[in-house]
């Protein structure tokens, strides 16, 4: 192992189709919001580096998820690990859902292909579903409710691998896609390589967004059940993006062109996601359950 542990990429929060430790998350804890990212966002650049061998990657990680709960880890090289550290001594928070990540990113050094849809859920639950998670713990909110922000970082997760489908297989190797669907659907990996979706590629594409569809009812009950406002404006705001993302995927080829959506698009969508909410909470009734009653059936 190297002195140098981390194998930046240059990517930071402004990068992501979702925000980060926006302005909606409370000032006083975006500090830890920022902490948690500034790990995944290093253990994930282990996870991709193209200088790396498998082998590297693993140790590499190994080493951060050890210093996550090692109170007298102190390799400079583990700074980020030993901030997160402190964030999680400070807050309560279990220290798995730093750890959990580290699961998902060593499975990437190994393994780049998923069998069936079940297998890739089995994934996402390591590499998305410990964010939500997080930032539930990180407000005090309810542990029931977990199985919400599962599905919506399901969600963001499965979005992800489709925008990059191509870029994934051509630079890393990797495909998130179920070998399975393609292969009911006539083809296989070399499909990634074309210059358009072919008709059996997009078939699979959509088969992924039937999935996340399935899936974004369950996502639109967080923001409607949490208990913090802030957390539940920021999360309906990313909601309203996964719906806008998953439309746009729907109708446009991520093979053709980057899906994705602008600035004003972005905080267009957002802010009407968060306003519709916060209409909601404040003066409405939801499917005939008042309001202040809603965790009663998390």
């Amino acid at each position: 192992m190297t002195s140098e542990i981390e194998a930046p990429s240059g990517k930071w929060s402004e990068d992501e189709n979702f925000p980060v430790g926006s302005r909606l998350i409370a000032r006083r804890m975006r500090p830890h919001v920022m902490r948690y990212y500034a790990f995944a966002r290093t253990i994930d650049d282990v996870a991709d580096s193209p200088d790396l061998s498998p082998t590297e990657k693993v140790a590499r990680l190994d080493a951060f998820a050890a210093a996550l709960t090692d109170p007298k880890a102190d390799d400079p090289t583990l700074a980020r690990a030993h901030a997160l550290r402190e964030t999680l001594t400070a807050t309560g928070v279990p220290a798995e859902h730093g750890s959990d990540l580290t699961i998902a990113f060593k499975q990437d050094a190994v393994k780049g292909r998923y069998a069936d849809w079940s297998e890739l859920l089995g994934y996402c639950r390591f590499s998305a579903d410990p964010v939500g998670r997080f930032l539930l713990d990180l407000h005090g909110e309810d542990v029931r409710l977990w199985r919400y922000s599962d599905a919506l970082c399901t969600v963001l997760q499965i979005i992800n691998h489709l925008q990059d489908c191509a870029e994934d297989y051509r630079t890393l190797d990797r495909v998130y896609l179920p070998q399975d669907w393609l292969a009911e659907a006539g083809e296989d990996v070399r499909a990634l390589t074309a210059a358009r979706c072919s008709p059996g590629l997009r078939q699979v594409l959509d088969r992924c967004l039937d999935g996340v569809e399935s899936l974004l009812p369950l996502a639109e009950e967080l923001p409607l059940r949490l208990k913090n406002r802030r957390l539940a404006l920021e999360s309906a705001a990313i909601v309203a993006l996964a719906k806008a993302l998953t439309h746009e995927l729907r109708h446009r080829d991520p093979l053709a062109e980057r899906v994705a959506l602008s600035k004003r698009e972005k905080l267009r969508v957002a802010s009407k996601g968060a306003a519709g909410v916060l209409l909601r909470r404040t003066f409405g009734t939801r499917r005939g359950v008042p309001r202040g009653h809603e965790e009663k059936r998390a």
